[in-house]
């Protein structure tokens, strides 16, 4: 049974700074070169006229540097697909939808948030859901995956306000 995460970031930026980063294709490229996969790429970034942005990565963690608790149930590189799919700004507001799988595990996740206005800046609610189909011990990889979650959003909007702050 899959388990959900509820997560918040507050970004120093207004809405539509932080999409405004989210419509650049050199954001991304630095973005993903700044975390720790092994290799990452932008398989593909559309950003239509309207302010639609559809953003799919992917990337790589070498077998030798994961945890444990995966290795054991997967063995080899973890290849990751990441696809996120922003909404225009409207009423200052913009929503996304993420999805994200692991090639050749039982491993899905997806969910939805919101950017919107809190104090001076933005903040980004999300809620996602993870389903490891491992028997007995998929709830306590789920939790493991959850916690990382939380980790990478921190970690994605202290890139994202440098970044904002420095090509502003």
């Amino acid at each position: 049974m899959p388990r959900s995460f509820d997560m918040a970031t507050e970004y120093p930026a207004t809405v539509e700074q932080v999409h405004q980063a989210f419509r650049s294709e050199q954001y991304w490229r630095a973005r993903l070169a700044n975390f720790g996969a092994d290799d990452a790429t932008l398989d593909e970034l559309t950003v239509a006229d309207d302010g639609h942005v559809d953003v799919i990565t992917s990337h790589v963690l070498r077998a030798d540097g994961l945890p444990a608790l995966v290795s054991q149930f997967h063995h080899g590189d973890l290849r990751i697909r990441r696809e996120e799919h922003w909404q225009p700004v409207r009423d200052d507001r913009s929503a996304v939808t993420v999805s994200g799988v692991i090639a050749g595990a039982p491993v899905t996740l997806d969910g939805g948030g919101v950017l919107a206005p809190a104090g001076g800046g933005a903040r980004l609610t999300v809620t996602l859901s993870v389903e490891v189909k491992v028997p007995l011990v998929g709830g306590k990889i789920e939790n493991f995956i959850g916690g990382q979650l939380v980790d990478l959003l921190t970690a994605e909007q202290r890139f994202t306000t440098v970044w904002i702050t420095e090509n502003s």
